[in-house]
């Protein structure tokens, strides 16, 4: 059957079709594939495309031909499938696809996923867990939602630094504040000084800044003094 016959099967159902779609449609044709699969208003054309490139490179579609993933979202599935990897830990809707390629990635290289393969954990956070895996660290001291990703990157930083990060692991800590610690600490300053988390991340820098220099940081090491007071004592 020729190209021309197999358009004139879809002539009637063309008619449901965008120029985008029927792009799509048509390229499958040429390249003699089954278009079936993805001939159906359901899917906007870059889901089509999504498809058809998987069609191409003889992949198992149908994990993901279902118009309840984005395209982006098949995209990643996509990839996953070319690299030979397992797909169902992440073909699941309750991921976006920028978790999905977290996931896809750390199955990639070998890594034990389950540790974030959560849906509650955005990809930002994901992707700390991930850095952390890759770089051989317990990252079950942070792997927790309780952290947002700017304070999991404190407590990865600090264990690949070796330091004692218990100091800081605690959510009364922001992020700048941890990193005000965390800095202390590669310094070899007295971190216990200024931990408490009463003082702002600027408080506790004035105060850092006095141990580094070896001042007796006990003159302004209190709350009354803001910042800017801080750095005048000093």
């Amino acid at each position: 059957m020729n190209i021309i016959q197999k358009l004139k099967e879809f002539s009637l159902m063309l008619k449901k079709f965008d120029s985008n779609q029927m792009r799509q449609i048509r390229k499958g044709l040429e390249k003699e594939l089954d278009v079936s699969i993805y001939a159906h208003p359901k899917f906007d054309w870059k889901q089509m495309e999504e498809i058809l490139w998987g069609l191409e490179a003889g992949l198992d579609v149908d994990i993901y031909a279902h118009p309840k993933f984005y395209w982006e979202q098949m995209q990643i599935i996509r990839l996953g499938l070319e690299n030979n990897i397992d797909v169902s830990v992440y073909t699941d809707t309750k991921f976006n696809s920028e978790q999905m390629n977290q996931i896809r990635l750390g199955l990639e290289q070998g890594l034990d996923v389950s540790i974030y393969a959560n849906p509650k954990f955005n990809y930002m956070q994901m992707q700390e867990i991930r850095w952390g895996l890759e770089a051989g660290l317990d990252v079950n001291i942070y792997a927790n939602t309780k952290f947002n990703s700017s304070q999991m990157a404190q407590i990865r930083q600090g264990l690949e630094n070796g330091l004692d990060v218990d100091i800081y692991t605690d959510t009364k800590y922001n992020y700048n504040q941890m990193f005000q610690i965390r800095y202390g600490l590669k310094q070899g300053v007295d971190v216990s000084i200024y931990t408490n988390p009463k003082y702002n991340y600027e408080q506790m820098q004035q105060i850092r800044l006095g141990l580094e220099a070896g001042l007796d940081v006990s003159v302004y090491a209190d709350t009354k003094f803001d910042e800017y007071q801080m750095a005048q004592i000093r």
